[in-house]
């Protein structure tokens, strides 16, 4: 990434295959750092996932996340050595296994910061999920997707919220069952990603939307990250009228919407710029 970065760290002693870097201003980066695996992942590194995205949750100086990848590749979905191991499990050492799986990307999902999705290569199976539960998922020509699971018998499951809430049933169906892949242009039209740009630009747009979101006020993001969950496939009745009405009543007369608007009225940045 083109961020100065103040401070990098390993969260596997072991190997190096998630790496943090944080800036000045609270921007901080987790990167699959496994390229000659092409980023697959396995229940160690789900396991320090979620450890990262906790620790960044918890962290107040931090604002934003972002999910990148080194290598050609975002990610392979599952690794092989892992899926093997899976295959001698029993049913309740999987149900566990699986579970492990959908606490990282639930963890993800909800998180309070806002997160983009660094996606410069393939992203294959379980990746498709980490990409869809980024708010924003930026990538270039030579980015695709695909569903791969059925191929081997298997379901896109514990990432399947996630997925279809991104590019909806319809095309779920597909995708879930035909296990096509798929390119950077049909995934834009699916919004699974935000936009497309030319692989030496893709930094400057992962920058562009950044500096958008870090212009923001944090608790108003939080709590329009938090409002869509409330919203989503409900209908508009009296509750939901009712919720709405009482959330935006909120931040009129919270200090950070009282900075916010004082600021615009002052015709000065509001003290979150600063």
């Amino acid at each position: 990434m083109n961020n100065e970065s103040i401070t990098t760290k390993s969260i596997s002693a072991a190997v190096e295959t998630v790496l943090i870097s944080k800036t000045p201003n609270g921007v901080a980066t987790v990167t699959l750092n496994n390229p000659h695996k092409h980023n697959a992942f396995d229940d160690q590194v789900i396991a320090q996932l979620t450890s990262t995205f906790l620790d960044l949750q918890a962290d107040d100086e931090v604002r934003l996340v972002i999910l990148a990848a080194n290598g050609k590749s975002f990610s392979a979905g599952g690794d092989l050595g892992w899926m093997k191991r899976m295959a001698e499990y029993s049913y309740e050492e999987n149900l566990q296994d699986a579970r492990a799986l959908a606490e990282m990307l639930k963890t993800l999902n909800f998180l309070s910061k806002p997160t983009i999705a660094r996606v410069q290569g393939a992203a294959y199976g379980g990746a498709v999920g980490l990409v869809s539960c980024c708010d924003i998922a930026v990538g270039t020509p030579r980015t695709s997707f695909c569903l791969s699971e059925v191929k081997v018998g298997l379901v896109p499951a514990t990432i399947a919220p996630y997925v279809v809430a991104a590019i909806g049933q319809r095309a779920a169906r597909r995708y879930f069952t035909s296990a096509e892949p798929f390119d950077a242009d049909t995934a834009v039209k699916l919004n699974l990603l935000s936009s497309v740009v030319e692989e030496e630009n893709l930094d400057e747009e992962v920058a562009r939307f950044s500096e958008l979101l870090l212009g923001n006020g944090p608790l108003a993001i939080l709590a329009s990250k938090t409002i869509i969950n409330e919203v989503a496939n409900r209908p508009v009745d009296d509750q939901i009228v009712g919720l709405t009405c009482e959330l935006i009543s909120r931040a009129r007369v919270s200090s950070e919407g009282q900075e916010g608007l004082t600021a615009f009225l002052e015709k000065r940045k509001p003290q979150w710029q600063n």
